[in-house]
């Protein structure tokens, strides 16, 4: 599981605006947030907090994207209908299974396997500066525009 003060592994990863990043050494600082699931209300959530904030990331020198295991098709219509305007990444399980947050999950004492919300803010060269786990949406993007404006 990857921590504060950890590198990045070595994977890349491909966005829906055509970019592909390497994660060992991404050039600028990164969020990286992992969510469940597209088009649900507290993915929703989390994808229009950070692209209200897009701009100001951007003046801090730091890339935003998100992360899960829909579809890049799923990805297109999610940023489409809300206006996204933060990239996403389709995990194809390297990059949630690489940074621990595909977790066993319990719903109604039925035990499955699923995305944990999370997000890993990277310095340029990789390093993880910080690191949230089962995050709670409610000003998250917030304090992560925060901790990228301090580092």
């Amino acid at each position: 599981m990857i921590e504060q003060g950890n590198k990045s592994p070595a994977l890349t990863m491909a966005t829906t605006g055509g970019e592909t990043i390497d994660l060992a050494n991404p050039g600028s600082k990164l969020v990286l947030y992992f969510y469940p699931k597209d088009d649900t209300s507290g993915c929703t959530r989390e994808a229009q907090d950070f692209t209200a904030l897009a701009d100001e990331f951007a003046a801090s020198d730091t890339r935003v994207v998100g992360v899960s295991r829909d579809s890049a098709k799923s990805h297109d219509k999610f940023i489409a209908k809300y206006d996204l305007k933060v990239p996403l990444a389709v995990d194809e399980g390297a990059l949630s299974e690489a940074f621990g947050t595909w977790v066993e999950k319990s719903m109604y004492g039925r035990k499955y396997m699923g995305m944990e919300r999370a997000t890993f803010l990277l310095d340029a060269d990789g390093t993880v500066l910080r690191a949230w786990r089962k995050v709670k949406v409610p000003n998250h993007a917030t304090e992560v525009l925060k901790a990228a404006q301090g580092s």
